[in-house]
């Protein structure tokens, strides 16, 4: 049974995202190109020779990548979009599921929340247990510190009593 609230594929997905990138790219493009004719000549020329430079870089970039992937093949994690009705998550990235060790580091650290509510969980429950051993303690006081009979502890009356003088 297909689930209603994943509608689009990721295939699908990621042909959209690559088309819409592509798209921008050449607006931007487009639109460069056309301001282009009303710079200087020595504001082109420097960007020529920034455009030379930087292509220069790229090149060496990924003849670097390509011998290193070619010496030690590895996984790389890719980020996975999920659509769940009219919101979107992100999954995957650095810390993907990879099972290195920088997954076991992320996973502690997303467990990290969760131990500091535990312990402020705990810290709450102490502290009002704190406070009403504190409040029977002096209630116990005031009640031996005071000069009554012990008979009037067993009469059910009493506990009326103290119970109203509390309120």
């Amino acid at each position: 049974m297909k689930s209603p609230y994943f509608s689009v594929r990721s295939a699908e997905l990621d042909a959209r995202l690559d088309a819409s990138i592509k798209r921008f790219g050449l607006r931007v493009a487009a639109g460069l190109t056309e301001r282009s004719d009303a710079l200087s000549h020595d504001v082109t020329e420097r960007l020529r020779f920034a455009r030379e430079q930087a292509l220069a870089r790229a090149a060496q970039a990924r003849a670097a990548a390509s011998a290193t992937a070619k010496a030690r093949p590895q996984l790389v994690a890719s980020p996975v979009v999920v659509q769940n009705g009219a919101s979107l998550a992100l999954g995957g990235g650095p810390f993907g599921t990879t099972g290195g060790s920088r997954g076991l580091w992320a996973m502690l650290i997303s467990a990290l929340p969760m131990l500091l509510l535990v312990a402020g969980l705990l810290l709450m429950q102490q502290g009002q247990e704190n406070e009403q051993i504190a409040a029977a303690a002096e209630v116990d006081t005031a009640l031996l510190s005071d000069s009554l009979p012990p008979a009037a502890f067993t009469d059910p009356g009493f506990s009326e009593y103290l119970r109203d003088a509390e309120e």
